[in-house]
């Protein structure tokens, strides 16, 4: 993309693997909100231009000197975090918040592109078994692996996920896979709350035509809900949680927030709620999720709304902005396989 709303193919040379490296060739790309903010000239840390893609299947084209237990053919895909190794997240092992992270797709090249190189404490093999279109939702499911992990154990209790789109669908389905008792999805889309009880998360609530209120009460009834999953964005949503959740509960916020969001304090302190932050994923959030998706616990299958050949990338993004809430993912076909 050279500059927002523009797109750009080019022929460049052929690129190698260098030591502990792996050509991959690309298959699918999974288009995500990200990339539509980078399209609109909306994302504050993204420059142009760029190649933009982070979510993406593979097959391993060659390895590089060095490398050990890849060969070629396998399927793949790989984090798209840059980080540096020496800041204190990342000396103790948080690096998805490396003081100087950069991820591919935004602030560094992403997989856009026929081949593309990757370094091997990056690469996630893939089972045979999975399809390229559930290996492109890999990474989206690490997302949904790492933060339903940073609220602790959720085995035997209620969850409410705020946010039917990709990310919380995936989220609704990571805390059932997790052991949570009861799990309710909210949306403003009957067809994003439809898509979710195709993936097995029955309870739900359109809080454009019904009471949040009345459906926690319908869903849970006198017990309530103790974990909360912010996957909206929105001051409403984040409200909604502190005000609704079980004394002493957690609320994980994953949405991204184009506006400074007013909280009520008061509430947080009195009730002992605790707030969450939670950011990308760890390399064992990606392992997890592969599991989870080959298992079949997890469903990617009714997220997938259409394929767009590598050369209608933009045509991807009009359509992604026509649709509006008919649509989830968007996958971009770049190689056949």
């Amino acid at each position: 993309m050279i500059r927002p709303g523009s797109l750009e193919f080019r022929q460049v040379a052929e690129p190698v693997a260098g030591t502990g490296e792996i050509l991959l060739r690309i298959r699918r790309i999974g288009v995500c909100g990200s990339d539509i903010h980078v399209w609109h000239g909306k994302h504050p840390f993204t420059p142009y231009p760029v190649v933009q893609g982070h979510e993406y299947s593979a097959t391993v084209e060659a390895v590089g000197p060095g490398v050990t237990g890849v060969k070629p053919g396998m399927k793949a895909t790989a984090r798209p975090q840059i980080v540096c190794g020496q800041c204190r997240p990342c000396l103790r092992g948080d690096y998805n918040i490396c003081n100087t992270l950069k991820v591919q797709g935004f602030q560094a090249p992403g997989c856009a592109r026929d081949l593309f190189v990757v370094p091997q404490d990056r690469l996630v093999i893939l089972p045979d078994s999975l399809t390229f279109e559930q290996g492109a939702l890999v990474e989206p499911a690490a997302v949904a692996a790492h933060s339903t992990g940073r609220a602790g154990s959720l085995a035997g209790k209620n969850v409410l996920v705020l946010g039917a789109g990709t990310i919380g669908n995936l989220v609704a389905q990571a805390a059932r896979c997790r052991g949570a008792h009861k799990v309710m999805i909210t949306d403003i889309s009957d067809f994003r709350l439809e898509k979710a009880k195709e993936c097995g998360i029955e309870a739900s609530c359109n809080i454009k035509t019904a009471k949040l209120a009345g459906a926690i009460d319908r869903v849970f009834g006198a017990d309530g809900f103790d974990v909360a999953f912010e996957a909206v964005g929105l001051e409403s949503a984040l409200n909604d949680a502190v005000q609704c959740i079980n004394k002493g509960g957690e609320i994980v916020v994953l949405g991204v927030f184009g506006e400074r969001p007013r909280v009520d304090m008061s509430i947080v302190g009195d009730r002992e709620l605790s707030l969450i932050g939670t950011l990308m994923y760890k390399h064992e959030d990606y392992q997890q999720a592969v599991e989870w998706i080959a298992s079949g616990a997890l469903k990617a299958g009714p997220l997938i709304t259409r394929h767009f050949p590598f050369e209608q990338y933009a045509e991807a993004y009009r359509f992604i902005d026509a649709q509006g809430d008919k649509t989830l993912k968007v996958m971009i076909d770049v190689n056949e396989g």
